[in-house]
């Protein structure tokens, strides 16, 4: 998955080429190299972080001119609480800095900002930020700019699975009519599409407990790159390779 694809030589011929063909509706990503980024460097692991916050502006607009219907992006795992209080604290300034900076741009560009994870939890100025962000793009038709803050998908899955017993015990919903597209209806991701193309970065090869139920079917691609040095090229190759591959969704 690692290989390298021959391509042009233009980053305009090959954007032209990807959407000659389908592209993902919906990309997520476990943006993951923060801190190693900063310590390659002998910097703090808060500057990978900050370094980060900037990528995620550049491969937001890149996917948004692709045509991506939904980008999810693992920005704040209810594992991530673990780290020292300092980085924590810092990881819950960022939302608030980068839509501070790029929501104007954001929503210039049609962007629209939703998030799945306990919001609730989060400190009150970043709850507020990234509720100010949602209402004032809830009008937006592009790309749905989907951050997962405080998100954990086991969680989900039986956060989930409790309010549908509630709802069987109420008499509301049937035991019997329970199927796969009423069970998604329970998730934090109603309303989405699941992810066509899951990116992992920085070399890791596990989902970190993300998005469980929702990337049963979904192509993954993994790169060695760390995140706060994936670039523009690093999303067009994934798509490419993503349209090499045949979906047979358990078929032949």
């Amino acid at each position: 998955m690692r290989k390298k694809t021959t391509s042009p030589s233009s980053l305009q011929e090959r954007i032209e080429q990807v959407m000659e063909k389908p592209v993902p509706e919906h990309i997520a990503i476990i943006m993951d190299g923060n801190g190693r980024w900063a310590n390659n460097r002998a910097m703090p692991r808060i500057a990978g972080h900050h370094e980060g916050m900037k990528v995620v502006r550049k491969i937001t607009v890149m996917a948004n001119r692709l045509g991506v219907k939904t980008l999810t992006l693992y920005a704040f795992s209810t594992e991530n609480w673990k780290r020292p209080k300092s980085e924590v604290d810092f990881l819950m300034k960022l939302p608030e800095e980068f839509l501070g900076t790029y929501l104007p741009e954001l929503a210039t560009e049609n962007v629209k900002v939703q998030t799945i994870g306990y919001m609730e939890q989060l400190p009150p100025h970043t709850y507020r930020a990234v509720e100010s962000a949602k209402e004032r793009t809830k009008e937006n038709t592009g790309l749905i700019l989907n951050f997962a803050l405080n998100y954990g998908s086991r969680a989900e899955i039986i956060e989930a699975v409790k309010s549908a017993i509630n709802e069987a015990q109420k008499g509301i919903l049937s035991p019997e009519e329970m199927n796969e597209d009423i069970f998604s209806n329970y998730l934090m991701t109603k309303g989405l599409q699941d992810p066509d193309l899951l990116i992992r970065t920085s070399g890791e090869i596990r989902l970190s407990n993300f998005m469980l139920w929702q990337l049963a079917y979904t192509e993954f691609w993994f790169t060695d790159v760390l995140w706060p040095d994936f670039s523009e090229e690093h999303l067009i190759q994934a798509i490419e390779e993503f349209q090499n591959r045949q979906r047979r969704f358990g078929g032949v």
